[in-house]
């Protein structure tokens, strides 16, 4: 039955964490997430690369804040 609760938990928060960055993205524009300074583009021709790599390490650091507040 532990396992079960277990599970359960990590449903809960995995169903938080999509939804909230479900709100995220429709706001990003607004919080100017995908244009910060160390996000990189590259454009040859008809094809582009996004590395969104400051968005990243950003909502990375973030993400790692609130879960270390949850299990305190």
């Amino acid at each position: 039955m532990r396992g079960l609760q277990t599970v359960a938990k990590i449903l809960m928060i995995s169903g938080a964490v999509i939804f909230i960055a479900g709100l995220i993205w429709h706001w990003r524009g607004v919080l100017g997430l995908g244009q910060l300074p160390g996000d990189l583009v590259f454009k040859r021709g008809n094809f582009t690369l996004y590395f969104p790599l400051a968005t990243s390490l950003l909502l990375s650091l973030i993400v790692s804040f609130i879960l270390w507040i949850i299990r305190r």
